[in-house]
């Protein structure tokens, strides 16, 4: 993964913390919340409070996500909004906690500047180790307060207050205005810069899931269904009428169409159709001739053909159907007519716009793995997985491609190629030796 680290694609945007003040208050949420503390005096964190650095120091990736359905967290910046959220179980909890920061912006902003904030991602369900679990999840509610409270005794002295202004006789209640007096010393005058936190229930009807290898779940939609990464008999016993294997591919177009979730490429308005289908033909050429030992250092596009010419014969069914499309929108061929059981379907379909965009674009991205941008931009649970099994020449051709051709502009890649939809924003790249801000996790820290 060294690549990906050297050139921003991975650990990138995370927040450093490397002064004392915010160590200590780091340490202080993290007694408060797991019972233990880091000896790290320089880490990083991301929009969770999670730091790959002291994970490692645990041992324990998952030390803010225990079982992996109540994921907690620690802010010391409402800037985390803009981090990745790492180890994500769940594909809705970086949108719940984003929308909390910046909802609160403000209570926030003025709580961090004194205190870490510390919190979870609550529901009623304390363990998935039955996928039937993964069903009673629909509400999120997120818990949070600083470690000395503010937020609960700024609630209690609002009800003193109240109790103060309503009660003909409050002014004799010597203890009442004692109590008053020293919840006033920790929260400030609440009357005056009230100290709630608004916007804390959430919905979790479509998600996709870590767990059981990767479930997809549509609950929202005219005809509900779930689609599981490794077949359905991982989450036997999902009370749901419809669940497919990832590999039922003809179920899953028609479960696609029949919620009208997708849409050719080629609908789009101003979509350069052709060059996204040659765009996609190269990144299965280069998959081919990564498999036969090329070399792929100064693999440009007439590098690429040269490939493909020499590996015409080991081409796979994918690029041979992707071609007569591109023949086809050149207006140099007849209509080829493809369904779900030809192998380049799922690579001519985008994500209709609708709630469950991100998360169709993400079941796309896993039925078409080759198409590298697309797994990248809306699976990276999924790319960072197959790019530890790919050679060293594929791994550094798609770590420069990355940089060069999408990170300079992800705004116009996205709306290229899955239109103008807000929800594929990502947080603005932080340009710095990410080498220097992160280093390589699992191997020796780097020393100040």
């Amino acid at each position: 993964m060294i690549r990906l680290i050297q050139r921003g694609l991975m650990f990138g945007n995370l927040v450093p913390v490397r002064s004392t003040v915010l160590v200590a208050r780091y340490n202080a949420a993290l007694k408060l919340l797991i019972g233990k503390e880091t000896a790290l005096t320089d880490f990083h964190i991301d929009l969770s409070g999670y730091s790959p650095e002291i994970g490692d120091e645990f041992g324990d990736h998952l030390y803010l996500n225990q079982g992996g359905c109540n994921r907690q967290f620690i802010l010391l910046t409402t800037e985390q909004k803009r981090a990745p959220l790492l180890n994500a179980q769940f594909s809705t909890s970086r949108r719940i906690l984003r929308q909390f920061i910046e909802q609160n912006e403000a209570e926030l902003f003025a709580l961090t500047a004194r205190d870490a904030v510390g919190g979870e991602l609550e529901n009623s369900v304390f363990s998935v180790s039955d996928p039937a679990h993964l069903l009673d999840i629909r509400t999120i509610v997120v818990r949070a307060d600083t470690t000395q409270s503010h937020v609960a005794n700024a609630e209690v002295l609002s009800e003193k207050i109240t109790d103060f202004k309503s009660r003909p006789d409050a002014w004799w209640d010597d203890v009442l205005i004692a109590e008053m007096i020293e919840l006033a010393k920790k929260t400030g005058d609440v009357t005056r810069n009230p100290v709630t936190l608004k916007a804390t229930k959430f919905q979790q009807d479509d998600f996709w899931t870590k767990h059981f290898g990767g479930l997809y779940v549509f609950r929202d939609v005219e005809h509900p269904a779930a689609i599981a990464s490794n077949g359905r008999e991982a989450v036997e016993g999902l009370p749901m009428e419809f669940v497919f294997g990832i590999k039922e591919r003809t179920k899953i177009v028609q479960f696609l169409s029949l919620n009208d979730l997708v849409e050719p490429i080629w609908e789009g308005k101003s979509v350069d159709v052709p060059s996204i289908l040659r765009q996609k033909m190269d990144f299965i050429a280069i998959d081919v001739a990564a498999e036969m030992g090329a070399d792929l250092a100064k693999a440009d596009r007439r590098e690429i053909r040269n490939l493909t010419r020499k590996y015409a014969e080991n081409l796979p069914q994918e690029y041979i159907e992707l071609a007569k499309l591109l023949r086809w929108s050149e207006g140099d061929g007849p209509w080829p007519r493809l369904n779900s059981n030809d192998a380049a379907y799922f690579y001519t379909l985008r994500a209709r716009s609708g709630p469950n965009f991100d998360l169709v674009n993400m079941l796309l991205a896993e039925l078409s793995p080759k198409d590298i941008r697309q797994l990248f931009i809306c699976h990276k649970e999924q790319f960072y997985q197959r790019y530890s099994t790919w050679a060293d020449s594929k791994k550094t051709y798609v770590a420069d491609f990355l940089v060069s051709e999408y990170q300079v502009d992800k705004v116009g890649a996205r709306e290229a190629l899955f239109g103008g939809e807000n929800s594929m924003a990502e947080p603005e790249t932080i340009v710095e030796d990410i080498i220097d801000r992160v280093g390589p996790w699992g191997a020796v820290r780097r020393r100040s």
